[in-house]
């Protein structure tokens, strides 16, 4: 504890003291949702310097309050305080308070470290004089709001105020206010959304205190602890963070490393995200006794852009993003491009096909239901995933054609051409197979998935604006119509009826890899496509979860909220006419970033798939 004689020394004599340090600040890169929300910073740990003039009165008198009531009258040291805080230590035989002004609390966090050495606290004391000397009170306090520590991730008042409750520091309540003043004495102990019970009854103290610095009456404390706190919940997302990993190795591409803040335009919507994560969380918990530890989303437009993804149940526990990084068998879900190269090449819905017992080579693959039908149509045999007709249809129509089919709709892995390659045993990511099937979606186009819209600084200043591609057409009719009609009687009748949602117009296919290792639903709505998969991340099988199960439900529950944001889409008919030759198709490789931990993959050859449920 500094002496009362040095601080009544610097307090009347004002020596001359060395300059202030330097204060560092790295450039931030401020990711925001399609309405401006923020999703997340990467970069500088601190924002700028809060302007104290745009903040409503009672956010900086909270902080006051609690933490330096004399903060307008003292020149960086409160030699009362100190005073107050030897008496009290000393009556209780322990550190029981302290006397650290906001002036002191700032220059440790700008030029010292935590060690409790009387070294550090002398040095502490004269770079507060400093300060005092050099900025005015309310930059000292806009540069304390900036860079204290509040909790849960977020440094300085704007990102808590975000994090927390939704919205900017200058719309905070008074409550609201009280709560985050709150938090700085212990971030654990009074986080507002893990310990509410703490943080109210701290809150409690901080409008207290107000009322005894005369910053708010009795009556506007009652009213602000009689108001509900509201805490963000759906505003924010911490599953965003597995989207901004995604987008943040192309930004430094397209930009480089930031010599100021830059704003990163995303083409997520944040509400959308908050609704997948908590439903993605509630599903794979729901089917934790059947050995489902972990699920992927991804939700584009018709035109690629991203609007949600979850790359996993936790992002603090595990970061790797499943929805880019890791690559799976599809199973049946990768049995649309069978049919679609097969309706391309003359074949009908109604065409009849026979599920019979089937050999190429040595290999022999089995239904589902170890069973056989007989005669069925096209459209039957999709519907209820008989896989014996798609591997004689990719062995007629040419398994490389099938192979060319999926990479023309934008699948970027490689493709294996060997007989059960019809079932899906290629390996492919979540990513891949919602950019292939947003094809289906919005009547034909290619869609290349993307999340950056635009890059640009604080000041406006636009470093990159994406270009609008044109529309490149990939699939014609009556190939597309008809598959549509094939895929809409997967979720109507067939394997996926768990994914309907009653009066949207809906398509899918399931996807059930062999000893249930890896289950799928990829399905769309009219310009709206989604894909989920479901597993474990070391490749242990699941007990019989099926495509048609956890996954569709995952689907539906995602879809509901996603599909009520907009007007009701019919699935597009499509071009008139055959599509001309497809463009050289296009990569996403540079787009997936390195994994931070291996993917696992199965290699079994034969793919199965569920029942009609």
């Amino acid at each position: 504890m500094i002496s009362l004689a040095l601080a009544a020394s610097l307090s009347l004599t004002a020596p001359e003291l060395p300059p202030l340090p330097p204060i560092k600040r790295e450039p931030q890169v401020v990711y925001v949702d399609r309405a401006g929300a923020v999703l997340g910073v990467r970069g500088g740990r601190y924002g700028p310097p809060v302007d104290i003039t745009k903040l409503p009165a009672h956010v900086p008198a909270a902080f006051i309050a609690i933490e330096d009531r004399r903060f307008y009258e003292h020149t960086g040291f409160d030699a009362i305080g100190i005073a107050r805080a030897i008496v009290a230590n000393a009556e209780q035989g322990r550190a029981a308070q302290g006397a650290s002004t906001i002036t002191q609390q700032l220059a440790r966090n700008l030029f010292l470290s935590a060690d409790q050495t009387m070294e550090r606290k002398a040095k502490e004391v004269m770079y507060s004089v400093q300060l005092e000397r050099t900025y005015s009170k309310k930059q000292i306090l806009g540069l304390y709001l900036s860079r204290v520590y509040f909790g849960s991730g977020a440094y300085g008042i704007e990102q808590a105020s975000r994090r927390y409750f939704g919205k900017s520091a200058a719309k905070l309540s008074l409550r609201e206010a009280a709560t985050l003043a709150g938090v700085l004495k212990s971030p654990t102990k009074y986080n507002p959304i893990e310990e509410p019970a703490n943080a109210a009854a701290r809150a409690d103290l901080v409008l207290a205190a107000m009322v005894e610095t005369g910053a708010i009456t009795p009556a506007q404390r009652k009213q602000a602890m009689a108001q509900p706190l509201k805490l963000a919940g759906g505003s924010y997302s911490a599953s965003a963070n597995y989207f901004i990993d995604w987008l943040d190795g192309q930004r430094r591409q397209l930009v480089g490393a930031p010599k100021q803040d830059v704003i990163v335009e995303t083409t997520l919507d944040a509400g959308l995200e908050a609704a997948a994560a908590s439903t993605t969380r509630a599903v794979v918990e729901r089917y934790k006794a059947q050995d489902v530890s972990q699920a992927a989303l991804v939700a584009l437009d018709g035109q690629g852009r991203v609007r949600a993804m979850v790359g996993g149940t936790d992002y603090a526990a595990a970061p790797y993003n499943r929805a880019v990084t890791a690559k799976r068998q599809a199973g049946s879900a990768w049995k649309p491009f069978v049919y679609l190269t097969a309706l391309e090449a003359g074949r009908t819905p109604d065409m009849a096909v026979v599920d019979e017992p089937i050999t190429i080579g040595t290999w022999s693959p089995q239904n589902y239901s170890n069973s056989f039908s007989g005669t069925l149509t096209l459209e039957q045999a999709v519907a209820q995933s008989t896989n014996t007709v798609a591997v004689r249809l990719a062995d007629e129509v040419g398994r490389g054609n099938v192979a060319a089919t999926a990479k023309r709709l934008g699948v970027v892995s490689v493709v294996n051409t060997d007989p059960a390659m019809a079932l899906g045993t290629s390996l492919v990511s979540p990513l891949e197979m919602a950019q292939a099937y947003g094809a289906f979606s919005n009547g034909g186009n290619r869609v290349q998935a993307y999340g950056i819209e635009r890059i640009r600084t604080v000041g406006g200043q636009v470093l990159y604006q994406r270009k609008a591609a044109s529309a490149a057409n990939v699939i014609g009719n009556p190939a597309l119509s008809d598959l549509n009609r094939m895929l809409r009687g997967v979720v109507a009748a067939g394997t996926g009826t768990r994914a309907k949602i009653p009066g949207y117009d809906i398509a899918g296919k399931t996807g059930t890899t062999s000893d249930y290792k890896d289950a799928w639903f990829a399905g769309y709505s009219g310009g709206f496509t989604t894909v989920v998969w479901m597993g474990n991340d070391n490749g242990a099988p699941m007990k019989r979860v099926t495509g048609g199960g956890a996954p569709a439900e995952l689907w539906r529950g995602f879809m509901t909220t996603a599909l009520k944001r907009g007007p009701a889409l019919a699935i597009p008919y499509g071009p008139p006419a055959a599509a001309p030759p497809p463009p050289p198709p296009e990569t996403i490789e540079t787009l997936l970033e390195p994994s931070p931990e291996p993917a696992p993959t199965t290699t079994t050859a034969e793919v199965i798939d569920e029942p009609p449920i």
